[in-house]
């Protein structure tokens, strides 16, 4: 095995994450199924990309000067990559979150020096919704720049000449399938995009959870939500700025309950800790597998560590009290 360069820059860090077989999914597809481990970025998330993109895109730009600062809503993983790139070229940051997201992420973003606020969940048509409140604060902050991941197309900049620039090298160019869910957008309209301009047979697959309206958008053209989900970062109800134009081919909707299937089996059987974003991920790419058929190779992304989630997903307590299915070993036992 080749030893990775080394590199002069703390932010050269971000991207060019691994990519690897997962033994449980080609088996259950049929297929082989590919994991791209945006966990291995500094700020542990796939966030980290798009947070580099649109500071350095404002900076081109003219619009975030030296000693300034973001400003941004967020789950909380495009917060901390805006914390650690700030840090790193000497900007401040103020990260409005949902008080809903994991106390773990909340506790990160403190421990990076992030100013945080924090609001009541809200829909997206309520002025109060974290995005708009995150858009105000950034115009009364002097020198402040508002980051706007949703609509801000740098954010699917960065997948296109990067995570999907990537993929196609480390997969020979053999890759027929793509997936996974949409909360900004900018993953999977950027690496379809970037796919599509390598090859067009490449599939582009949108993998939604309950609660989200893009699955019926794609399907019926209709933007209409089914269900609830707990996770954090995907799930959208509107077309944004970078999903407009993305290449989807075809789209499934993954149930919570499927997506922490996955979760369970990627620890257990295959030492992976990870948020229910991947596991999401994960079964959609074992659907779009099994469509493709045998031989067909698909790859799909690692969001995050689920080391970001240990008092939700991977808290007994909390599983039972949201109806979930509760890990077996968090009882005591093997696997359910």
């Amino acid at each position: 095995m080749m030893a990775q360069p080394a590199l002069s820059a703390t932010l050269d860090l971000i991207g060019n994450t691994p990519l690897v077989r997962l033994k449980g999914p080609s088996e259950a597809a049929g297929c082989e199924i590919w994991g791209k481990c945006e966990f291995a970025n500094p700020g542990g998330s796939v966030k980290d990309r798009a947070a580099l993109a649109i500071v350095r895109a404002a900076e081109a730009a003219g619009t975030l000067a030296p000693g300034g600062t973001i400003v941004e809503g967020t789950a909380g993983n495009t917060g901390i990559g805006l914390a650690l790139v700030g840090n790193a070229l000497g900007y401040r940051t103020v990260i409005v979150m949902p008080e809903t997201q994991s106390r773990e992420k909340m506790d990160t973003l403190r421990a990076l020096g992030a100013r945080l606020v924090l609001v009541p969940p809200a829909p997206f048509a309520n002025p109060a919704h974290f995005v708009h409140t995150s858009r105000r604060l950034a115009e009364e902050t002097p020198g402040a720049v508002w980051a706007d991941q949703f609509d801000n197309i740098a954010n699917r900049r960065a997948h296109i000449e990067g995570t999907a620039a990537e993929l196609w090298e480390q997969m020979d160019g053999r890759i027929d399938g793509f997936t996974c869910a949409a909360g900004t957008g900018g993953t999977i309209a950027g690496v379809g995009m970037g796919l599509k301009d390598r090859s067009d047979k490449v599939t582009i697959a949108l993998t939604d959870p309950h609660g989200a309206a893009l699955y019926s958008f794609y399907a019926c053209g209709e933007l209409k939500a089914e269900g609830s989900s707990v996770a954090e970062g995907i799930g959208q109800g509107r077309v944004t700025g970078n999903l407009d134009g993305a290449p989807i081919d075809t789209q499934f909707r993954v149930s919570d309950e499927e997506g922490l299937g996955w979760c369970a089996r990627l620890l257990r059987e295959e030492g992976l800790c990870l948020g229910l974003s991947s596991g999401i991920n994960v079964a959609g790419a074992v659907r779009l597998g099994k469509e493709l058929g045998a031989g067909a190779r698909v790859a799909t992304i690692l969001c995050d560590t689920g080391f970001r989630y240990l008092s939700t997903l991977y808290n007994p307590d909390w599983l039972a009290a949201k109806e979930l299915p509760v890990f077996g070993w968090l009882q005591g036992s093997d696997l359910p």
